[in-house]
């Protein structure tokens, strides 16, 4: 008897631990339905696409960024915290050393249907006298004698890039403008351009900064011979390549024309902008904003104090500016012409 009931215990126990636990057995249909439904896809909302750096492409000078000044200072061999800006609308390239502003150029860029790439780039060499590879682009099979891919020598007439070019990836590149023509225009097939003089000054800012090791005595010897000579940098230099056409700088409105047509002057971008600056919507209605996008263009900027918006005064107090200054001797020449005319 007591053998017969310790077979059948030990029988009970043997079947206990093989029969899966509760947790593991598949519901039935009456579980099921028991159970709370998961969410549906449109139920659960997407995670928020992450935002981006750039602020409507946000101009460096913006007051936002600056606290209300951009500061300048005389540049400074031997200090590496530098990096470049290029304005799209304004057609200005700033070279930065330590946060503050050291040297503007004015530049042309890329035309409207091969615009530059906005967003941030990187220059990892700088090359004087530099071979052009021809892209495989539709505008490289209308130029006659060059085929995608090849490799023009800087002694090549072919070659457009002049004395020095900067890669800043993706086949964009900072290099030698073709005269003063290309400032303030839309030139390129998606380059920055800038006179050779401005090159060479950029250039030579860079490698004293960065202490880089090319020669004072290299560089002059490729000014002068069609010698290639390179200068790489271990640490790239940042350039930021930004597209804001409503920009607050010291308390002043400038509005720059939308010279590759992304949409950005519209009444509701320049009111969202006025009003993070405290402008109260009655001060300038959507006429008035209308009327002040109308007046930017290529060659001139529209510039107004947000003290005058405030006052209701956003178009009597405005004024048109040129966006490349005019040179000092051409202010001299005018101002010499406007005396005589007094007389």
């Amino acid at each position: 008897m007591i053998t017969k009931m310790k077979l059948l215990i030990a029988t009970v126990m043997l079947l206990s631990s093989s029969a899966p636990a509760l947790s593991q057995i598949e519901p039935t249909g009456q579980q099921r339905a028991a159970r709370p439904a998961p969410p549906t896809a449109s139920a659960t909302p997407a995670p928020p696409a992450p935002k981006s750096r750039y602020r409507r492409d946000e101009s460096a000078r913006e007051d936002r960024t600056t606290g209300g000044t951009v500061e300048r200072a005389e540049f400074a061999a031997g200090e590496p915290d530098i990096k470049v800006t290029v304005d799209v609308p304004a057609f200005r390239l700033t070279l930065w050393q330590n946060g503050k502003e050291v040297k503007t150029y004015r530049v042309g860029v890329g035309m409207k249907k091969y615009p530059l790439a906005i967003g941030e780039r990187r220059v990892e060499q700088i090359i004087w006298n530099p071979d052009w590879i021809p892209p495989d682009s539709e505008w490289v099979g209308e130029r006659a004698g060059v085929s995608a891919g090849e490799v023009i020598k800087a002694s090549d007439p072919r070659n457009p890039l002049g004395k020095m070019k900067m890669p800043l990836g993706g086949g964009y590149l900072i290099h030698e403008a073709h005269g003063v023509g290309d400032l303030g225009n839309l030139v390129s097939h998606g380059c920055v351009r800038m006179l050779r003089a401005d090159l060479y000054d950029l250039s030579e800012k860079i490698v004293a900064a960065r202490s880089l090791p090319v020669s004072a005595k290299r560089i002059a010897n490729a000014k002068r011979t069609k010698n290639t000579v390179v200068a790489r940098l271990d640490d790239p230099l940042l350039v930021d390549i930004n597209y804001d056409t409503h920009v607050v700088e010291g308390g002043v409105l400038h509005l720059y024309a939308d010279v590759y047509g992304r949409g950005t002057n519209t009444v509701e971008q320049l009111r969202a902008e006025l009003e993070e600056y405290g402008v109260d919507p009655a001060a300038a209605d959507d006429a008035t904003l209308k009327k002040m996008l109308a007046l930017p263009t290529r060659q001139r900027y529209y510039v107004v104090s947000l003290d005058s918006v405030k006052q209701g005064r956003a178009l009597e107090d405005g004024r048109l500016s040129p966006v490349l200054p005019t040179p000092a001797p051409a202010r001299k020449k005018a101002a010499a012409k406007k005396t005589t005319r007094v007389a």
